[in-house]
């Protein structure tokens, strides 16, 4: 069973920054392109980053300069750094691969 698990969440100022993880279980970690994406409330949900198996990278427009995405094959998880962040950056965060997505991880910016 494949299992994604997003944590480090949470509230954080306008100009802030947050690192989120999730960590993979279930699947080839290494051979999986990983994705994040995001749905603010009340918009349709937006694929922000991938990393491909082989490193390359891909980012939004509207996170690109802003957020670093970064894996750790051997630990199975792959990061999301997010700096300069800004309320519109408030969403609910998702860790997916392929078809499978986990819980989500609620970030809020707010002063």
């Amino acid at each position: 069973e494949v299992q994604l698990m997003e944590s480090g969440g949470g509230l954080v100022q306008p100009g802030g920054s947050l690192r989120l993880s999730c960590s993979a279980s279930g699947l080839t970690f290494r051979d999986s392109a990983m994705n994040w994406g995001r749905q603010a409330p009340g918009k349709d949900f937006e694929p922000i980053v991938i990393i491909y198996r082989s490193g390359n990278l891909w980012y939004a427009d509207s996170v690109k300069d802003r957020f670093t995405v970064s894996r750790d094959n051997a630990k199975k998880t792959v990061y999301l750094q997010m700096n300069s962040l800004k309320p519109e950056d408030t969403a609910i965060y998702d860790c997916q691969s392929g078809l499978f997505k986990g819980q989500g991880t609620q970030d809020t910016v707010s002063s």
